[in-house]
């Protein structure tokens, strides 16, 4: 199984080879190569009616918040005991939503001692894993991209690694830059890459920076990952069950959609990684389970969906007095079977970058 390849402006607030050392495109004539469609499949635990039927995210999914919204977040304990770090190897670290946020992206990194002050891998063994979402919203995705490839091959050298998963916005990118203005069948009407990718916070800073490398490194990256005992995915969602009964299927199969470039074949893929809230009301700790003793893993880490949204107490947006999201930590809910990693950044919330196990 691969993983992804060596990791290298709306301004509201202004992987391949196991070995990351040599990033397959270095080889490659260009991003798509021959492969074979994927086999059958597990069945999807039904997933949460937050969206109609039909749903298309051809809107803004979420809004920015502005700073006038006041909200206290808590770390809910959690029952289980924490996942054992695999022998022999550095502390464990994940990553939430980025979106753009450099700045704020090195002083979280900085904070927990993983780059020094010249932005330079300073962790030894430690690995670090991102969670997706590099872009969008924020100013400088292109930065944060090459700054995540760039920490790849510095912590590869220094013995631990650095490693991404791919979010629907990296899957949004993408299919804005293969496809533009391309009509594709959402199931609710024509749709557009190109229109979804700008109501979602697409910058064209980064469209204009955008390079092959970033476009290869993208396609790459895998969807779903176990790391010591913790199941990584980006969303909040159980359409990860569509794509295959274990790590290794999900993962080529994200990646043969890809490389087919079929636009309403990808827009399908864009549309189920945009699906939220899958574990966040009743049956949602059964969802997080199906996923679990599907993939393994005795705890599932995503990001995707805002801290404040999960609790369903953000304020109105038209609040000028009060402060921002204040999010503290990660936040356990689901019985204690999920770790939200989606501090709301894009909404002055905080970008989260957090040790595993949790201390609480």
């Amino acid at each position: 199984m691969t993983q992804g390849a060596g990791q290298g402006p709306e301004v509201e607030r202004t992987a391949t080879l196991r070995d990351f050392r040599v990033p397959a495109y270095v080889h490659e004539t260009g991003p798509y190569g021959h492969s074979t469609h994927p086999g059958d499949v597990a069945r999807p635990v039904e997933e949460s009616a937050d969206h109609p039927e039909g749903y298309t995210p051809t809107q803004r999914d979420l809004p920015v918040v502005n700073r006038g919204d006041t909200l206290q977040v808590t770390v809910d304990p959690a029952s289980l005991a924490a996942p054992q770090q695999t022998d022999g190897a550095g502390p464990l670290y994940v990553v939430g939503d980025v979106h753009g946020y450099l700045d704020e992206l090195m002083a979280a990194l900085q904070e927990q001692s993983l780059i020094d002050t010249a932005g330079n891998w300073c962790a030894g063994t430690s690995r670090l894993w991102f969670l997706g979402d590099f872009t969008d919203r924020g100013p400088d995705g292109i930065g944060v991209i090459d700054l995540v490839m760039r920490l790849s091959a510095e912590a590869a050298a220094a013995g631990g690694y650095c490693k991404a998963l791919m979010g629907n916005h990296e899957l949004l990118l993408l299919g804005a830059k293969r496809f533009g203005d391309t009509p594709v069948n959402s199931g609710a009407g024509t749709a557009t890459f190109q229109a979804a990718w700008l109501l979602n916070g697409g910058q064209k800073t980064d469209m204009d920076r955008l390079q092959d490398h970033h476009l290869q490194w993208m396609a790459r990256l895998d969807a779903i990952e176990e790391v010591d005992g913790y199941l990584l995915v980006h969303s909040d969602t159980t359409a990860y069950l569509d794509y295959g009964d274990s790590i290794e299927a999900v993962n080529d199969t994200v990646r043969e959609t890809l490389t087919r470039n079929d636009a309403d074949e990808c827009w399908d893929l864009f549309r189920k990684f945009t699906k939220r809230f899958s574990f966040r009301d009743e049956g949602g700790a059964d969802a997080v389970r199906s996923l679990l003793d599907t993939y393994g893993g005795t705890r599932i880490v995503h990001g995707h969906s805002p801290i404040p949204y999960l609790l369903g107490e953000v304020g109105s947006e038209e609040g000028e007095d009060s402060a921002g999201p204040v999010v503290e930590g990660p936040h356990v809910y689901a019985e204690g079977l999920a770790i939200a990693m989606d501090g709301g950044v894009t909404m002055a919330g905080k970008l989260l970058v957090q040790q595993l196990p949790l201390d609480i």
